[in-house]
């Protein structure tokens, strides 16, 4: 035997018919902190500083491959 309910209601709804707590205050919290911190960190966007960045820190890791693979490179001392 099968039985089937269809159950029309609103997320709101189905989390008090459950007893689960509303998480509106805590999400509605962490959206306004996640944005004062983009706000906050947006100057890193702009593309000169971004592009900056990238390239003082390619260069570094550039050098630091190459020694790595100088240093494979060279025989073993005896």
């Amino acid at each position: 035997m099968k039985v089937k309910i269809d159950i029309d209601c609103t997320p709101a709804e189905a989390r008090a018919f459950f007893g689960l707590p509303d998480v509106t205050p805590l999400n509605e919290a962490m959206v306004k902190e996640m944005s004062k911190r983009m706000q906050e960190n947006m100057s890193s966007l702009e593309p000169d500083v971004l592009m900056k960045n990238w390239m003082s820190f390619g260069g570094q890791m550039q050098d630091q491959f190459m020694t790595l693979m100088r240093q494979a490179g060279t025989p073993p001392k005896d």
